[in-house]
């Protein structure tokens, strides 16, 4: 599919017909990024870390009727264990992150995926074949599942989708209690920014 003169020929045979196709599109893991940012506070947070976890397992799929944007559908799961530290850290302190990660604050073992499924619900046209994307639907995290907002902007290209964009979260909505360390001096903030950078294909 591409986002020329030929999806407007699709759109307009579509109607004239009453047929639609529905087109979907696979979430390439090894080309696109999900990205957990958390934010230090506390006496000593000026001299805390602020770190960051890509996941190195992703998957899920895109969903649209062929030429029509607004009609399209999102899953999102990412594997929760596969989150690794992003920042360049000491091996010692790389592992205790995402130890406490892990076991203390995702508790990986009992919830194993971050799954967010949506639904276009806005559309803003930027220029030829880019554009602004509002998906709401439910993410769920912790064993928790809850309504949530996601703006994009999103890019046709030929046999394909690309759509980033990133969006802030409490970890406290969802059940996980933000870490402490060093009798509070040092902690992490409720809130965390999730980032996400996703290149689909079209499914044979």
């Amino acid at each position: 599919m591409t986002a020329t003169a030929d999806t407007t020929l699709t759109i307009e045979a579509a109607e004239s017909t009453g047929a639609t196709k529905t087109i979907s599109y696979r979430i390439d893991p090894s080309a696109s990024r999900f990205t957990v940012q958390a934010f230090a506070e506390g006496l000593f947070s000026a001299f805390g870390h602020n770190p960051r976890f890509n996941a190195a397992d992703l998957g899920g799929e895109v969903r649209m009727e062929e030429g029509n944007l607004a009609s399209a559908s999102l899953e999102l799961i990412v594997n929760a264990g596969s989150l690794r530290v992003a920042d360049d850290l000491s091996e010692k302190d790389r592992v205790e992150i995402e130890r406490m990660m892990h076991d203390d604050v995702l508790e990986t073992s009992r919830y194993p995926e971050i799954v967010f499924k949506g639904q276009a619900a806005g559309m803003d046209r930027i220029y030829e074949g880019f554009y602004k994307v509002k998906i709401v639907g439910r993410l769920s995290l912790h064993g928790t599942t809850r309504e949530h907002a996601i703006e994009t902007q999103v890019r046709l290209v030929e046999n394909g989708l690309r759509a980033e964009g990133e969006t802030e979260l409490r970890q406290s909505d969802y059940g996980i209690k933000p870490v402490s360390v060093a009798a509070g001096t040092l902690k992490v903030k409720d809130e965390v920014k999730l980032s996400f950078n996703i290149v689909s294909e079209v499914k044979e």
